[in-house]
């Protein structure tokens, strides 16, 4: 991504994105943001997954693809929605929040991914740097860039994105599948 936050920038959407998953454990409101008094950047329209992990292990992870709201209200909405809405988990609990480790994910606008054949579609990918969108008519998943490091090896990556599209593991090779890819810039708690 061509332009990178600030660390004080960083440190505040961390916060926000802690504070928010508080407020929800607390059964309190989520903490009215004064869009008024932050930087410009944060609330520009914005696009982010929030990805929450607890001992090295993923706890939640929902964000959006498309920018459609200020930066800083997508951070603190899907904060709270990879902790008590990620169909994958249960809801985090008290007993979880005081170790929980937030990491921010903010994405650039996706771009089509022309390709001839799976071949090229494999040449083109470039791990580590892409995040990935795979789309089959109704059927679309998305992994971030962060994903490569499980799953190196762009056909396996491939295929495990197609089974979260609920596709089969070879759809990837398909002639009428669209791939979309995007960049983004990740920090988290350690700001880094």
């Amino acid at each position: 991504m061509s332009s990178t936050l600030p660390v004080n920038e960083k440190a505040l959407l961390l916060q926000i994105a802690r504070e928010a998953i508080r407020a929800r454990l607390e059964g309190r409101s989520l903490p009215v943001l004064a869009l008024q008094d932050l930087p410009s950047r944060l609330v520009a329209a914005g696009a982010a997954f929030v990805t929450l992990t607890l001992h090295g292990h993923l706890r939640g992870c929902i964000g959006s693809l498309i920018a459609h709201r200020p930066l800083v209200e997508d951070v603190q909405r899907h904060a709270v929605d990879a902790a008590f809405e990620d169909p994958r988990f249960s809801p985090l609990t008290d007993r979880e929040y005081p170790e929980l480790h937030i990491e921010i994910s903010v994405l650039s606008a996706p771009k089509p991914l022309p390709y001839e054949d799976a071949g090229d579609l494999v040449r083109k990918l470039r791990p580590g740097i892409d995040g990935v969108i795979l789309r089959r008519g109704w059927n679309r998943a998305t992994f971030l860039p962060q994903v490569w490091e499980q799953l190196p090896e762009p056909e396996t990556f491939l295929s495990n994105l197609c089974y979260k599209a609920g596709l089969p593991a070879n759809a990837w090779r398909w002639p009428d599948v669209e791939v979309s890819v995007y960049q983004v810039e990740k920090f988290g708690e350690d700001l880094t």
